[in-house]
């Protein structure tokens, strides 16, 4: 738990930087990248040369007597949702910054884009079980909420059940949203949860990685610590280091697979690098797709 002064001056930072990474850089590109995720029924009107006959509306038709259109329009407002990792793992980083404060920093910048669009927005925490619900709703006091749950978290569970969390949005939340999946995704079968909830929702996953995750340096005996479980062992950095980067690059190359298969966008951050050039990118990609998947 952080001393409650610092955890203000942790979000009064993060909510300046954030907005000025809103405003600067992501200006529009929200907007644009997540309009038209959703129509609504507007009207019926008389039927004009050009218009989709597959829009006819079949009963006033038949009332009236001559073709009649349904109308429709965009939604101006969408539903954000953050499921957010906050197991142990999550409390890692080899270089200045944990995965845990890169997550805060990337939910903070969508957080406020959804701000800046009138959307509602929730969250909901987990690890192997679903920790914290923040229903969705407008305003700024809200996303502050997720900002703070995401910082000081004082979750008891420490291992990561990605399935667990998508059912769980699955059961709660019935209408179509915009579905930001942060996590580094050291978990195992959770593909069927991940092709259901794609289909139900717009699913975006973001995966935040450690270097150090995907490589040992061969310096002599080391003892890892694995955070979820908390076991420790010694072994030779040297003997094993070869063979810690293959099983690293298999276990990357099935997650991709798996983000594939269930037709998901994804984004891959990493905690020394920054994630400004991958969120404008992908930013810009979704303005060029319009559309769901």
């Amino acid at each position: 738990m952080l001393d409650k002064d610092i955890l203000k001056k942790q979000i009064r930072q993060l909510k300046i930087r954030s907005n000025k990474l809103v405003n600067e850089v992501f200006a529009g590109q929200y907007q644009s990248a997540f309009k038209g995720q959703g129509v609504e029924f507007a009207e019926v009107r008389e039927y004009q040369i050009g218009d989709d006959f597959r829009n006819i509306d079949r009963n006033v038709t038949a009332r009236c007597g001559k073709p009649y259109v349904k109308l429709f329009s965009q939604e101006k407002e969408l539903t954000v949702i953050f499921l957010i990792d906050v197991s142990s793992s999550q409390n890692f980083g080899s270089t200045d910054k944990l995965k845990s404060e890169i997550t805060a920093e990337v939910a903070a910048i969508l957080a406020f884009s959804s701000l800046k669009n009138n959307d509602k927005t929730g969250m909901l925490s987990f690890t192997n079980k679903v920790e914290k619900i923040i229903t969705p709703c407008k305003g700024k006091n809200n996303i502050l909420r997720i900002i703070n749950e995401i910082l000081c978290s004082t979750s008891s569970g420490t291992k990561t059940s990605i399935s667990t969390v998508l059912r769980t949005i699955n059961k709660i939340w019935l209408k179509r949203a915009v579905i930001f999946l942060i996590s580094d995704f050291q978990d195992e079968n959770y593909e069927k949860e991940l092709i259901i909830t794609a289909k139900k929702h717009d699913l975006i996953c973001i995966r935040i990685k450690d270097t150090r995750e995907n490589y040992l340096p061969k310096i002599g005996l080391i003892e890892i610590k694995d955070p979820e479980t908390k076991e420790r062992i010694v072994v030779d950095s040297s003997a094993i280091s070869e063979l810690f980067e293959q099983r690293s690059e298999i276990f990357e190359k099935k997650t991709d697979q798996i983000f594939k298969k269930a037709k998901v966008s994804a984004i891959n951050l990493s905690t020394d690098r920054s994630y400004v050039k991958p969120l404008a990118k992908f930013f810009k990609e979704r303005e060029r797709w319009k559309g769901p998947r």
